[in-house]
């Protein structure tokens, strides 16, 4: 098979799909690498090092997207990308179509074949290539918090940990998952006073098992986040429903009851937003303030640290691109349940049910399509 991959262009993403020892097993498997010329330079791979391992460089994004069968990148195309795009072209990627009508009609319009990293899914409900991010996004959505509690950044001038004889932060964590609990662990790790929320039982009690003594659980409710967030200095929103929108944990009229400087981060704005206020923003200008509050709404937050980054989601997605690619998407997903649910889109044709709820659009029977 024809690999490709492109330079990712959104603004200030760092990370690329593929790193130089991605390309040897592609390359010892015996297929044939394009990768776009700097597309790794963000991550720290130059161009020298991916031919070193057996990639050939192209010039510009057009030829890379003409030449592959199969691209692999990071984050969703844009709209300069839509139209290179070729009919039943495999895309191997971060989609979150249910966040983006635009992008979903996109690929309904380029007959893509549209294999979402976040939907891809083992036996045990685990999305093993949202977890690598999550994890970044989880731990770094306290390293944000915390610089902009800080007064110059728009925040109650607060340090997250406090020191002797001034009480430490308050953090109300929503979403017992993989972000809220790297979360909960890092801010608990830097002294502060944590509340971790979730909707599950059997979660919570997990979590009061491994969470240090600095951090409590609490059953997620309307009730109970009101009370929380009136003495929260930075509140973390780290809910998703995959393939679907986040629902609204945190509403409009609720800002009016949290303190003035109080930080919210949205992990979950990429797919929607858990708070309702908050709207896609990036690393150039990731932040905006609403009734006081400051907002950090940044969509692809793990790209301010490519390297860790790009290592973490690599490892995570190469062997499923080997299949793949060893395969075709069809045999593959056929065989592999986990890539399977990984569809959201084959040559068109809506086949993920998150997807065509989201957008009221017709759901194909995917059992068919793979017929």
């Amino acid at each position: 098979m024809i690999i490709g991959v492109p330079k990712e262009i959104k603004n200030n993403e760092n990370r690329v799909a593929l790193t130089p020892a991605g390309v040897a097993e592609f390359k010892k498997n015996g297929h044939t690498v394009y990768i776009q010329t700097q597309a790794g330079v963000g991550s720290g791979f130059s161009d020298e090092e991916y031919q070193k391992a057996g990639a050939s460089i192209l010039p510009t994004i057009e030829e890379v997207y003409a030449i592959a069968e199969m691209i692999c990148k990071v984050k969703e195309p844009i709209a300069s990308e839509y139209s290179l795009i070729k009919e039943g072209q495999l895309l191997f990627t971060y989609f979150h179509f249910a966040s983006s009508e635009e992008l979903t009609h996109a690929m309904i319009k380029q007959k893509a074949t549209c294999l979402a990293y976040e939907t891809v899914e083992k036996n045990d409900r685990s999305l093993p290539l949202l977890v690598p991010m999550s994890e970044v996004a989880g731990r770094m959505a306290i390293q944000e918090g915390a610089k902009y509690l800080e007064k110059p950044m728009g925040g109650r001038g607060i340090l997250l940990g406090g020191v002797a004889g001034v009480k430490p932060a308050n953090v109300l964590v929503l979403g017992g998952g993989i972000v809220g609990t790297q979360a909960a662990k890092m801010a608990a790790g830097l002294g502060a006073n944590v509340t971790i929320m979730d909707v599950s039982l059997p979660r919570l009690r997990y979590l009061e098992d491994v969470m240090p003594a600095n951090v409590d659980t609490v059953m997620s409710n309307e009730y109970n986040i009101r009370e929380a967030i009136k003495l929260s200095d930075l509140i973390i929103g780290a809910v998703l429903i995959p393939g679907a929108k986040a629902p609204h944990l945190i509403t409009r009229d609720m800002l009016k009851e949290m303190k003035p400087g109080t930080v919210l981060v949205d992990v979950a704005v990429d797919q929607g937003g858990c708070i309702e206020t908050c709207t896609p923003t990036t690393h150039e200008n990731p932040t905006f303030v609403i009734d006081g509050i400051v907002h950090y709404c940044v969509a692809n937050m793990p790209g301010a640290v490519p390297y860790t980054s790009t290592l973490a989601l690599t490892n995570a997605t190469l062997p499923y691109a080997i299949q793949l690619a060893n395969k075709g998407w069809e045999k593959a997903c056929r065989e592999n349940e986990e890539l399977k649910k990984g569809l959201n889109v084959v040559q068109g044709k809506i086949v993920y049910k998150g997807v065509s709820e989201a957008w009221g659009l017709t759901l194909s029977d995917l059992s068919e399509v793979l017929a």
